[in-house]
């Protein structure tokens, strides 16, 4: 009888680890049918963050989730390239809030220059991604003539090096730059002043001749050249 019962014992210690673990198992597989195959973590809000160019509704509407959706099994990147589509973002990030929220967080494009299109007015960054329009022009950003604005476009770009080079002096006076080529650019300054820039090459050297020009008479300064300038 004590033979009997001590193996009976040392069968139960030995069983006890599988017992145990085969308990864990069966917890973790109740516990990912609950996170993955129900709605108990089922996506309820979203939550977003960084919008000021786009509304929540459009931030919603790109997302396209649906209510109920375990949020253990939302594809985060898939959300993510949607969100990216809308023109005015730059980056954004998608993340897991549990037990019910998505979190997107944004990051806008930076206005740069507004470009007069058709009777109205596209807002371009620093990359030359046209990213809103509208029909008022927007204050506080210099006006660009550029025929077809976009990130591979040549005027777009050297509009867009003209416009990083300009001193604070030529900024404050800056009413337009115009592009009617890549070496015919011109900045146009208040008071009817005119800077002759040519192409983008050189440009903090010129702004800063042109610059050093501004207390002299003429209303046309030429630093297309910058070794050699003319006022006229």
């Amino acid at each position: 009888m004590r033979f009997t019962a001590r193996a009976r014992q040392r069968r139960m210690r030995a069983a006890l680890p599988w017992t145990v673990l085969a308990g864990l198992l069966v917890v973790v597989l109740v516990g990912a049918g609950i996170v993955y195959g129900t709605s108990v973590f089922g996506f309820r809000a979203l939550r977003i963050v960084g919008a000021a160019l786009v509304t929540p509704e459009q931030v919603r509407e790109a997302a396209r989730l649906s209510d109920g959706v375990p949020l253990a099994r939302i594809d985060l990147a898939a959300v993510r390239a949607r969100v990216a589509e809308l023109p005015p973002v730059a980056r954004v990030t998608v993340s897991r809030q549990w037990p019910r929220t998505l979190l997107v967080e944004l990051v806008e494009r930076t206005p740069v220059a507004v470009v007069p299109q058709n009777r109205r007015f596209v807002v371009i960054d620093g990359s030359g991604v046209v990213f809103q329009t509208r029909s008022d022009r927007p204050a506080g950003l210099p006006l660009a003539r550029i025929g077809t604005p976009g990130p591979d476009d040549v005027a777009t770009r050297g509009a867009l090096a003209v416009l990083a080079a300009l001193t604070p002096e030529l900024r404050e006076r800056l009413t337009e730059v115009v592009v009617e080529g890549p070496a015919r650019m011109t900045v146009k300054l208040r008071g009817g002043r005119t800077v002759l820039w040519g192409d983008a090459s050189r440009s903090d050297t010129k702004a800063q001749v042109a610059t050093s020009l501004l207390s002299r008479k003429g209303d046309t300064i030429d630093v297309r050249t910058p070794d050699v300038v003319t006022i006229r």
